[in-house]
């Protein structure tokens, strides 16, 4: 029996933390928090393990742009301020 009882994060379900995670196949992909975990384009579903975070410089790259996984606030301006 395994001794590891985490459960790794699976295609679609969202990212926590930034880094650099690697699939039960070898790929690689570079993700940041809010990004949903891809699913593999030959296998589908698959887990994802945090390999390494990314560096100072990746950092920079990586919020250049934010507004594909920012989500609209959702509240209501009501008026009495």
């Amino acid at each position: 029996m395994a001794d590891d009882k985490s459960m790794k994060p699976v295609s679609g379900e969202e990212v926590e933390t930034d880094g650099i995670y690697e699939n039960e196949w070898g790929r690689e992909e570079t993700l940041k928090r809010g990004d949903e975990f891809p699913f593999d384009p030959v296998m589908g579903q698959t887990e994802w393990e945090l390999t390494s975070f990314p560096l100072e410089s990746q950092e920079q790259e990586m919020y250049k742009d934010t507004s594909g996984n920012t989500k609209p606030r959702l509240h209501i301006d009501r008026g009495d301020k």
